[in-house]
Formats: C-alpha cells, sequence, structure tokens
C-alpha cells in the first residue's frame, strides 16, 4: 500500500486538524482567561520579545504569516498597550517593535496557561513520542513549504 492509500486510510490530515483545532481551542481559552489575549498575539509578542527592538517583517517571517496581518496585530496589540513601535532607523518605511512593561506582563501571565497545555501533551504522549511527533511535524511542515 502506497503512503498516499495509508494516510488517506488512517485520515491523517482529518486527524491533525481535530488535533490541532482541539490544543488551539484550549490554548486560546488559557490565554485569553490568563492575560485577555489570543494565541496568535501572544506568538507575536514572544517573537518581539525574543528579538527586540525588531522587524514587524521579522516578526510576520518567523511566524509564517504574511506583513499585512501582523499590522492588523501590531495596531490591535499596541491599542492594549502591549507593544511600543518606532520608526527603523536604517529604513524610515520600516517600524521596529517592542514590548510594553504591560507586554512583558502579559508574557508572564502566560506561561503557567501555556505550561499547563504542554503538561496535557507530556500526559498524553511518552517522552520518545514527543520527540518523534517533533520531528515528524517538522517535516510536514517542511514538505508543505511556505504556504504562508
Amino acid at each position: 500500500m502506497s503512503a498516499h492509500n495509508t494516510a488517506q486510510k488512517h485520515r491523517l490530515y482529518h486527524r491533525l486538524q481535530i488535533a490541532a483545532h482541539r490544543a488551539q481551542k484550549a490554548a486560546d481559552r488559557a490565554v485569553l482567561d490568563a492575560a485577555d489575549i489570543t494565541t496568535a498575539q501572544a506568538a507575536v509578542l514572544a517573537v518581539v520579545a525574543a528579538n527586540e527592538p525588531v522587524a514587524q517583517r521579522t516578526v510576520a517571517d518567523q511566524l509564517g504569516l504574511n506583513e499585512s496581518a501582523v499590522t492588523a496585530m501590531v495596531a490591535r496589540l499596541m491599542k492594549l498597550a502591549l507593544l511600543e513601535r518606532e520608526r527603523d532607523e536604517m529604513d524610515a518605511r520600516a517600524w521596529r517593535l517592542s514590548l510594553s512593561r504591560e507586554g512583558r506582563h502579559a508574557l508572564r501571565r502566560i506561561e503557567k496557561p501555556f505550561g499547563g497545555i504542554n503538561e496535557i501533551m507530556e500526559a498524553a504522549l511518552s517522552p520518545e513520542e514527543i520527540v518523534q511527533l517533533a520531528g515528524i511535524l517538522s517535516r510536514l511542515a517542511a514538505a508543505f513549504g511556505d504556504e504562508g
């Protein structure tokens, strides 16, 4: 039986979609409860925190999003006073992003909820399965290439 037929037989796409959707919903609920932001907004804050001051384009690239999506998200995060931005000294058309004090506080508040999501996965999988799954997911992402 070919790999295609095996994937189809086991409905891999469907199973992956359901697992991702359920994990996303659980994470969104937990993060919203803790910091009143979404997981997507939390991802932007995390990328900014790791690279600040950082160009919006870099945030988009690291998250696999188009710049217009990041621009809209940055606008919402600025309205929530979680991000600050200033013009890039080297490119007047570009913005450099930094976390505000409130943004740093929001990231600290979501550490425990994200830890809880990881604990659920760790309870469902052995350490070896976690390593295998991480590798498999990386290969799948690479197989589909840059679809963002």
